[in-house]
């Protein structure tokens, strides 16, 4: 990282004005029985890469992936190399691997399709193989892969055995068309995989006279730098003259900081991805950029991180500097608020027919710890007749001396009460609202600030699909060493939903999910259940899923030591020692569990997960680091396959 003690004129330009515009990897390869065509090919390939050169090849210079090993599977893609019928196709590129990499699909893999792009109505694969090979595992799959075919000079038994590394370095790929059938090779020197089809391919294509078929690598968790080819891709080929940078997005920007903090510190994880001329992205690290603070950090309150990079791809001096800039807080105290998901007793609260008055049915009182939060979700089910006829929060004391009762209507009585900010959503209509929540899922926060404060918000879903809010902001005068509450009713019921899954597991995968639990920046959200599990197979138990509030996924994780999704692919997936799968799994079904979920605050989060199995043993699994976490906009839910959980 560098630091400016003095800022180049430029920078203090650039900044002044956003200021002002933002206020403020060998062996007998194949079968002896192979024709001769197949057998005089694969000669040829052998020799070209023992160190003959490759005829006809273009230069083609650009990256695949994040260079900081967080791209998630399916959510980058080399260009489109088109090969036609009797042709052969030829790349370079060197393969970077991951030195924390614990998964050996960690690298990439090469897709065939239908001469059309990703997306489009008529796309169609051929299938996919990946450069690990795994005879048990998913390393090749399509309808027109034989997985028979394949031979590889290093095999794992599991995803996570040792040696994924061996895979890296300088490979070669060859695709294999010109005598009907269809070979396709990758080889580092080190680690060779083929795949040999001796029958043409069927077309594919929705215009029987086109026989293209096009090809395209796939990264996970690994980035591509592609060197050359001998077919000029859709789009051309990039050059590999140097490139001046055009602008960056950064990421990893802290939302707090302690005063005192220095900005080495305070911004060490800060990354940023640089888009430079020819459409050519990298991203590049703290130590390669340049910070300044607006105002400077030796003060309480809200700043303007300005970042600038002045390299161009090779690492030249650019011609123009680009800037990006961000918000954080310099506070005394981190906002380290802690939040339990709780499932009140009873279960259904007031009469199912909503003839239940006004205080006539309460939950138990559940306290709230100084700087926590408790989040709550259940549907609600009303009478409609009037807005009040819905769920009411009482916060009081332990000898139920109150503070406040607040309403779902925007209403609420106390001493506490008067001195909050009642906020709903823009342009209620109660007309529509009313009959909506009969049938509403709804997720509670209530928060104690720990300052003599107290907190409210709830989330509505009606049954008409819209979302409602409602916020009770800074109840005061609270003893927040003795701070509870509960749920009544009038003329409603709650019916406050812990079990997610049909109870014979029946349920497949995605086919239930837990409400969506916000975590906020600098917070932990701690969920506690039993796990139930048909235990057929490892993945037959809990996934937490990690989000935005538009349910788009940040990752996925799993209770065995797997996940997927572009955040989880920079993370550290780590379990107990030793565990014995063949044990773990029917210990699995009635476990209890403890998950504990972190927003980090600076763009990752960790999963962090013990499960007390039916044999008395402890089992753990950890997520850390799962990055491109935007931390304004994070949240969880839980899914299920072939197995149920009951919250407690």
């Amino acid at each position: 990282m560098r630091l400016l003690n003095k800022i180049a004129s430029v920078f203090c330009a650039v900044a002044l004005a956003m200021l002002t515009l933002t206020g403020c990897e060998g062996g007998d390869l194949y079968n002896v029985d192979a024709p001769d065509w197949l057998s005089a090919k694969i000669d040829s390939i052998n020799n070209a890469n023992k160190g003959e050169e490759l005829v006809g090849m273009m230069e083609d210079v650009y990256t695949v992936g994040n260079t900081d090993y967080s791209t998630g599977w399916w959510t980058t893609w080399s260009k489109y190399y088109v090969i036609p019928e009797g042709q052969v196709w030829n790349a370079l590129f060197t393969l970077n691997i991951n030195p924390n990499a614990s998964n050996t699909y960690k690298n990439f893999a090469l897709i065939i399709c239908n001469d059309e792009d990703r997306g489009a109505t008529d796309y169609k694969e051929y299938g996919a193989i990946r450069f690990d090979n795994q005879p048990s595992g998913n390393s090749e799959w399509g309808d027109y892969i034989d997985r028979n075919q394949i031979v590889s000079s290093l095999t794992f038994d599991t995803d996570t055995d040792k040696g994924i590394e061996k895979l890296g370095g300088l490979v070669t790929l060859t695709i294999d068309r010109s005598n009907g059938g269809l070979i396709v090779k990758m080889t580092n020197g080190t680690v060779t995989k083929t795949y040999t089809q001796t029958a043409a391919l069927p077309n594919l294509n929705a215009d029987a006279t086109n026989t293209n078929i096009r090809a395209f690598l796939v990264p996970e968790g690994s980035y591509l730098n592609w060197l050359s080819t001998n077919i000029e891709p859709i789009g051309g080929c990039t050059s590999a003259e140097d490139k001046q940078p055009l602008s960056m997005t950064l990421s990893g920007v802290p939302s707090e900081v302690l005063v005192g903090t220095s900005i080495e510190e305070a911004f060490a994880n800060v990354t940023a991805v640089v888009e430079f001329e020819q459409g050519v992205t990298k991203t590049v690290s703290a130590d390669e950029l340049q910070f300044e603070t607006i105002p400077d950090m030796t003060e309480l309150g809200k700043k303007t991180l300005v970042v600038l990079y002045n390299k161009t791809f090779k690492g030249a001096n650019a011609d123009k500097p680009i800037i990006a800039s961000g918000t954080f807080s310099v506070v005394k105290e981190l906002s380290a608020f802690t939040q339990t998901v709780v499932v009140p007793t009873p279960l259904t609260l007031g009469a199912t027919d909503n003839s239940t008055g006004f205080w006539g049915a309460h939950t138990e009182n559940i306290k709230i710890e100084p700087k926590e939060t408790k989040v709550v979700t259940f549907t609600n089910y009303s009478s409609c007749a009037s807005n009040w006829n819905n769920f009411c929060i009482v916060l009081c004391k332990a000898d139920n001396s109150e503070y406040a009762v607040v309403r779902a209507d925007n209403y609420g009585w106390g001493d506490c009460y008067a001195s909050c900010t009642p906020v709903m959503e823009e342009g209620r209509d109660w007309e529509v609202w009313r009959p909506a929540m009969d049938g509403a899922k709804v997720t509670t926060y209530i928060t104690n600030n720990g300052d003599g404060s107290a907190d409210i918000k709830a989330i509505m879903v009606g049954n008409d699909g819209v979302t409602y809010t409602q916020e009770y902001q800074g109840m005061k005068n609270i003893d927040a060493d003795n701070f509870y509450f509960r749920y009544t009713v009038d003329g409603c019921h709650l019916v406050f939903d812990n079990v997610v899954g049909a109870t014979d597991n029946s349920t497949p995968f995605w086919g239930a999910h837990s409400p969506n639990i916000q975590v906020k920046a600098h917070q932990v959200c701690t969920v506690n259940f039993t796990n139930y599990s048909s235990c057929g197979s490892n993945w037959n138990n809990f996934c937490i899923v990690l989000c935005k509030a538009d349910n788009s996924e940040y990752a996925v994780v799993r209770a065995d030591n797997y996940g997927w999704g572009n955040g989880y692919a920079a993370c550290t997936p780590s379990m107990e020692e030793g565990r014995n799968w063949d044990t773990w799994r029917p210990a699995m079904n009635g476990a209890k569990v403890t998950a504990k979920i972190v927003n980090n605050g600076d763009g990752t989060a960790d999963i962090k997960c013990v499960m007390e199995g039916n044999d008395g043993k402890t089992y753990t699994q950890d997520y850390i680091g799962i990055n491109t976490i935007d931390e304004n906009d994070f949240y969880f839910n839980f899914t299920v396959d072939g197995c149920h959980l009951v919250f407690q």
